[in-house]
Protein backbone atom coordinates (compact mmCIF):
# COMPACT_ATOMS: atom_id res chain seq x y z
CA UNK A 1 0.00 0.00 0.00
CA UNK A 2 1.15 3.73 -0.38
CA UNK A 3 2.61 5.27 2.51
CA UNK A 4 2.68 8.66 3.79
CA UNK A 5 4.16 10.77 7.43
CA UNK A 6 1.87 10.47 10.08
CA UNK A 7 1.99 14.00 11.26
CA UNK A 8 4.63 17.27 10.48
CA UNK A 9 8.24 16.94 11.04
CA UNK A 10 10.03 20.17 10.94
CA UNK A 11 13.76 20.74 9.72
CA UNK A 12 15.93 24.31 10.27
CA UNK A 13 19.68 24.57 9.26
CA UNK A 14 21.02 26.30 6.20
CA UNK A 15 21.36 25.58 2.63
CA UNK A 16 24.81 24.19 1.24
CA UNK A 17 25.76 25.86 -1.57
CA UNK A 18 23.30 29.56 -1.11
CA UNK A 19 24.86 29.41 2.82
CA UNK A 20 21.26 30.74 3.10
CA UNK A 21 18.98 29.65 6.66
CA UNK A 22 16.47 27.10 5.37
CA UNK A 23 13.47 25.21 6.98
CA UNK A 24 11.32 22.88 5.60
CA UNK A 25 8.39 20.94 7.04
CA UNK A 26 7.41 17.80 5.91
CA UNK A 27 3.61 17.13 6.02
CA UNK A 28 1.80 13.95 5.30
CA UNK A 29 0.08 14.12 1.73
CA UNK A 30 -2.78 11.94 0.35
CA UNK A 31 -2.46 8.92 -1.46
CA UNK A 32 -1.12 9.56 -5.23
CA UNK A 33 -0.12 12.80 -4.30
CA UNK A 34 3.61 11.97 -4.63
CA UNK A 35 5.99 13.78 -2.82
CA UNK A 36 5.77 17.52 -4.11
CA UNK A 37 7.49 20.44 -2.59
CA UNK A 38 5.72 24.46 -2.02
CA UNK A 39 7.51 27.50 -1.68
CA UNK A 40 6.12 29.33 1.14
CA UNK A 41 9.05 32.38 0.55
CA UNK A 42 6.62 32.71 -2.81
CA UNK A 43 3.10 34.48 -2.65
CA UNK A 44 2.22 34.53 -6.36
CA UNK A 45 2.18 32.09 -9.32
CA UNK A 46 2.27 28.30 -9.17
CA UNK A 47 4.33 27.75 -6.23
CA UNK A 48 4.36 23.75 -5.88
CA UNK A 49 7.22 22.02 -8.11
CA UNK A 50 6.90 17.99 -8.34
CA UNK A 51 9.92 15.86 -7.23
CA UNK A 52 10.02 14.32 -10.58
CA UNK A 53 12.79 13.25 -13.17
CA UNK A 54 11.49 15.59 -15.91
CA UNK A 55 11.57 18.62 -13.80
CA UNK A 56 15.17 18.30 -13.03
CA UNK A 57 17.28 21.37 -14.23
CA UNK A 58 21.24 19.62 -15.09
CA UNK A 59 23.58 20.39 -11.69
CA UNK A 60 26.37 18.75 -11.48
CA UNK A 61 26.80 19.20 -7.47
CA UNK A 62 23.43 19.01 -6.29
CA UNK A 63 19.81 17.35 -7.96
CA UNK A 64 17.47 20.99 -8.53
CA UNK A 65 13.78 20.68 -10.01
CA UNK A 66 12.10 23.72 -11.80
CA UNK A 67 8.28 23.78 -12.35
CA UNK A 68 7.10 25.33 -15.53
CA UNK A 69 7.28 28.78 -13.96
CA UNK A 70 10.42 28.69 -13.01
CA UNK A 71 9.93 28.32 -9.40
CA UNK A 72 12.91 26.33 -8.18
CA UNK A 73 14.06 23.86 -5.15
CA UNK A 74 17.60 22.96 -5.05
CA UNK A 75 19.71 20.35 -3.30
CA UNK A 76 16.68 17.47 -2.56
CA UNK A 77 18.35 14.78 -2.73
CA UNK A 78 19.40 14.39 1.09
CA UNK A 79 15.84 14.49 1.67
CA UNK A 80 14.48 12.38 -1.02
CA UNK A 81 17.00 9.80 -0.25
CA UNK A 82 15.12 9.57 2.97
CA UNK A 83 12.25 9.45 2.05
CA UNK A 84 12.70 6.71 -0.06
CA UNK A 85 14.65 4.78 1.79
CA UNK A 86 11.96 4.81 4.88
CA UNK A 87 9.10 3.59 2.40
CA UNK A 88 7.22 6.92 2.44
CA UNK A 89 5.42 7.94 -1.16
CA UNK A 90 3.70 10.71 -0.44
CA UNK A 91 4.75 13.85 1.30
CA UNK A 92 3.60 17.58 1.02
CA UNK A 93 7.19 19.68 1.67
CA UNK A 94 7.13 23.67 2.51
CA UNK A 95 10.05 25.32 1.74
CA UNK A 96 10.78 28.56 2.77
CA UNK A 97 13.39 29.25 0.04
CA UNK A 98 15.01 27.74 -2.98
CA UNK A 99 17.35 25.36 -1.27
CA UNK A 100 17.31 22.07 1.26
CA UNK A 101 18.96 22.67 4.37
CA UNK A 102 22.08 20.14 4.17
CA UNK A 103 21.77 19.64 8.02
CA UNK A 104 24.88 17.31 9.01
CA UNK A 105 25.37 16.43 5.03
CA UNK A 106 23.68 13.47 5.27
CA UNK A 107 20.26 11.71 5.35
CA UNK A 108 20.63 10.79 9.09
CA UNK A 109 18.42 13.89 10.51
CA UNK A 110 15.63 13.57 7.91
CA UNK A 111 15.47 9.72 8.89
CA UNK A 112 15.62 10.09 12.63
CA UNK A 113 12.82 12.55 11.92
CA UNK A 114 10.42 10.60 9.49
CA UNK A 115 10.69 7.67 12.29
CA UNK A 116 9.84 9.75 15.06
CA UNK A 117 6.90 10.65 13.62
CA UNK A 118 6.12 7.19 12.24
CA UNK A 119 5.30 6.40 8.36
CA UNK A 120 1.44 5.12 7.74
CA UNK A 121 -0.05 3.14 5.34
CA UNK A 122 -3.03 4.62 3.24
CA UNK A 123 -5.59 2.78 1.51
CA UNK A 124 -4.34 2.33 -2.51
CA UNK A 125 -1.69 0.55 -4.20
CA UNK A 126 1.29 1.41 -4.95
CA UNK A 127 2.68 0.53 -8.51
CA UNK A 128 6.29 0.01 -9.24
CA UNK A 129 8.83 0.04 -12.16
CA UNK A 130 10.10 -2.97 -13.27
CA UNK A 131 13.31 -2.78 -15.34
CA UNK A 132 13.00 -5.46 -18.23
CA UNK A 133 16.33 -4.64 -20.14
CA UNK A 134 19.47 -2.90 -19.48
CA UNK A 135 19.62 1.14 -19.64
CA UNK A 136 22.98 2.61 -19.94
CA UNK A 137 24.13 6.46 -20.40
CA UNK A 138 27.78 6.74 -20.45
CA UNK A 139 30.64 9.64 -20.29
CA UNK A 140 34.22 10.23 -20.79
CA UNK A 141 34.57 9.30 -17.23
CA UNK A 142 31.93 6.97 -16.27
CA UNK A 143 28.68 5.21 -16.65
CA UNK A 144 25.44 4.20 -14.96
CA UNK A 145 23.33 1.66 -15.69
CA UNK A 146 19.75 -0.09 -15.13
CA UNK A 147 19.03 -3.59 -15.35
CA UNK A 148 16.78 -6.29 -14.27
CA UNK A 149 16.42 -7.50 -10.50
CA UNK A 150 13.15 -8.59 -8.62
CA UNK A 151 14.49 -5.34 -6.08
CA UNK A 152 16.58 -2.72 -5.81
CA UNK A 153 19.85 -3.26 -5.80
CA UNK A 154 23.08 -1.19 -6.08
CA UNK A 155 26.59 -1.19 -6.98
CA UNK A 156 28.76 1.92 -6.81
CA UNK A 157 32.51 2.70 -7.76
CA UNK A 158 34.67 5.52 -7.19
CA UNK A 159 37.95 6.64 -8.03
CA UNK A 160 39.72 9.71 -6.72
CA UNK A 161 43.52 10.60 -6.73
CA UNK A 162 43.43 11.90 -3.04
CA UNK A 163 44.86 8.99 -0.86
CA UNK A 164 42.54 9.17 1.64
CA UNK A 165 39.44 8.36 -0.36
CA UNK A 166 41.32 5.98 -3.46
CA UNK A 167 39.09 3.68 -4.88
CA UNK A 168 36.20 2.24 -3.48
CA UNK A 169 33.07 0.17 -4.38
CA UNK A 170 30.29 -1.32 -2.23
CA UNK A 171 27.08 -3.32 -3.35
CA UNK A 172 23.93 -3.68 -1.27
CA UNK A 173 21.06 -5.02 -1.51
CA UNK A 174 18.54 -1.71 -0.33
CA UNK A 175 15.73 -4.07 1.23
CA UNK A 176 14.79 -4.64 4.99
CA UNK A 177 15.68 -1.18 6.11
CA UNK A 178 19.36 -1.67 4.59
CA UNK A 179 19.04 2.75 3.74
CA UNK A 180 18.50 3.45 7.28
CA UNK A 181 21.37 1.00 8.49
CA UNK A 182 23.96 1.03 6.07
CA UNK A 183 23.89 4.28 4.12
CA UNK A 184 21.54 7.35 5.67
CA UNK A 185 24.44 8.54 7.81
CA UNK A 186 26.95 8.92 5.25
CA UNK A 187 27.60 12.59 4.71
CA UNK A 188 28.19 14.77 1.50
CA UNK A 189 32.29 15.05 0.41
CA UNK A 190 34.36 17.29 -1.33
CA UNK A 191 38.26 17.60 -2.77
CA UNK A 192 40.13 21.10 -0.94
CA UNK A 193 41.58 21.83 -4.24
CA UNK A 194 37.57 22.26 -5.01
CA UNK A 195 36.91 24.22 -2.04
CA UNK A 196 37.54 27.65 -3.36
CA UNK A 197 36.87 26.88 -7.04
CA UNK A 198 33.02 26.16 -5.61
CA UNK A 199 32.99 29.47 -3.85
CA UNK A 200 34.27 31.49 -6.38
CA UNK A 201 30.95 30.45 -8.36
CA UNK A 202 28.79 31.10 -5.45
CA UNK A 203 28.82 27.26 -4.81
CA UNK A 204 29.52 25.86 -1.18
CA UNK A 205 28.81 28.98 0.56
CA UNK A 206 27.33 27.27 3.02
CA UNK A 207 29.56 24.01 3.84
CA UNK A 208 31.71 23.77 6.99
CA UNK A 209 34.19 21.12 6.71
CA UNK A 210 33.33 18.18 9.52
CA UNK A 211 30.14 19.85 10.27
CA UNK A 212 27.91 19.33 6.90
CA UNK A 213 30.30 17.93 4.79
CA UNK A 214 33.92 16.27 4.94
CA UNK A 215 36.99 17.38 3.12
CA UNK A 216 39.20 15.46 1.98
CA UNK A 217 43.06 16.83 0.74
CA UNK A 218 45.20 14.40 0.20
CA UNK A 219 45.90 11.91 2.75
CA UNK A 220 44.53 14.51 5.63
CA UNK A 221 40.81 14.05 6.22
CA UNK A 222 38.81 17.04 7.58
CA UNK A 223 35.42 15.70 9.02
CA UNK A 224 35.63 16.88 12.77
CA UNK A 225 35.03 13.29 14.57
CA UNK A 226 36.47 11.43 12.05
CA UNK A 227 34.71 9.33 9.34
CA UNK A 228 31.34 7.50 10.29
CA UNK A 229 32.70 4.70 7.29
CA UNK A 230 36.01 3.63 6.14
CA UNK A 231 34.32 4.07 3.00
CA UNK A 232 31.93 6.90 3.99
CA UNK A 233 32.17 8.48 0.34
CA UNK A 234 30.99 5.40 -1.77
CA UNK A 235 28.37 5.02 0.65
CA UNK A 236 27.05 8.98 0.16
CA UNK A 237 27.52 8.47 -3.96
CA UNK A 238 24.96 5.65 -3.30
CA UNK A 239 22.80 7.89 -0.93
CA UNK A 240 22.94 10.52 -3.80
CA UNK A 241 21.80 7.63 -6.58
CA UNK A 242 19.00 6.58 -4.15
CA UNK A 243 17.42 9.78 -3.85
CA UNK A 244 18.09 10.89 -7.40
CA UNK A 245 16.24 7.51 -8.30
CA UNK A 246 13.06 8.41 -6.29
CA UNK A 247 12.55 11.02 -8.84
CA UNK A 248 11.02 7.62 -11.14
CA UNK A 249 7.77 9.21 -9.31
CA UNK A 250 7.18 5.10 -8.16
CA UNK A 251 9.63 2.47 -6.74
CA UNK A 252 12.03 1.01 -9.23
CA UNK A 253 12.89 -3.12 -9.24
CA UNK A 254 16.18 -2.99 -11.12
CA UNK A 255 20.05 -3.06 -10.27
CA UNK A 256 21.77 0.57 -10.54
CA UNK A 257 25.41 0.59 -11.66
CA UNK A 258 27.16 3.06 -11.06
CA UNK A 259 30.75 4.00 -11.57
CA UNK A 260 32.26 7.74 -11.23
CA UNK A 261 28.63 8.65 -11.79
CA UNK A 262 27.10 11.86 -10.24
CA UNK A 263 23.78 13.92 -10.02
CA UNK A 264 23.53 14.82 -13.87
CA UNK A 265 24.49 11.16 -15.11
CA UNK A 266 21.63 9.17 -12.85
CA UNK A 267 19.27 11.83 -13.98
CA UNK A 268 20.25 10.96 -17.51
CA UNK A 269 19.65 7.51 -17.14
CA UNK A 270 15.90 7.87 -15.97
CA UNK A 271 15.66 9.97 -19.21
CA UNK A 272 17.02 7.36 -21.26
CA UNK A 273 14.89 4.51 -19.23
CA UNK A 274 11.35 6.41 -20.29
CA UNK A 275 12.47 7.31 -23.40
CA UNK A 276 12.88 3.44 -23.66
CA UNK A 277 9.68 2.01 -23.72
CA UNK A 278 10.27 -1.91 -24.05
CA UNK A 279 12.76 -1.17 -21.46
CA UNK A 280 10.56 -0.69 -18.25
CA UNK A 281 7.30 -1.30 -17.34
CA UNK A 282 4.41 -0.39 -14.79
CA UNK A 283 2.30 -3.17 -12.45
CA UNK A 284 1.12 -3.61 -9.19
CA UNK A 285 2.98 -4.02 -5.97
CA UNK A 286 2.38 -7.40 -4.13
CA UNK A 287 2.98 -8.35 -0.96
CA UNK A 288 6.65 -10.00 -2.13
CA UNK A 289 7.41 -7.56 -4.05
CA UNK A 290 6.68 -5.01 -1.31
CA UNK A 291 8.66 -6.74 1.12
CA UNK A 292 11.80 -6.39 -0.88
CA UNK A 293 11.68 -2.56 -1.34
CA UNK A 294 13.39 0.11 0.30
CA UNK A 295 12.02 1.24 3.61
CA UNK A 296 9.92 -1.99 3.73
CA UNK A 297 7.93 -2.21 7.13
CA UNK A 298 10.24 1.01 8.52
CA UNK A 299 8.28 3.02 10.95
CA UNK A 300 5.14 1.21 9.65
CA UNK A 301 2.40 2.02 12.42
CA UNK A 302 0.34 -0.72 13.48
CA UNK A 303 -2.24 0.72 11.45
CA UNK A 304 -3.18 -1.37 8.36
CA UNK A 305 -5.03 0.86 6.09
CA UNK A 306 -6.50 4.30 6.87
CA UNK A 307 -7.80 6.59 4.69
Amino acid sequence: MQTTIRSAATFTGTGLHSGRPATIVLRPAPAGHGVVFRRTDISLGDTRVPARWDLVDQSPLCTRIVNRAGVSVSTIEHLMAALAGCGVHNALVEIDGPEVPILDGSSAPFVRGILATGVRRLAQPIDVIEILSPVTVETAGGWARLSPSDGLTMTFHIDFADVAIGRQTRRLDLANGAFVRELCDSRTFCRRAEVEAMQANGLALGGIAGENAVVFDGAQVESGAGLRHADEPVRHKMLDALGDLSLAGAPILGHYDGHKAGHAMTNALLRRLFDTPRAWRMRPCDAATAARLPGAGVGIDAVTAVA
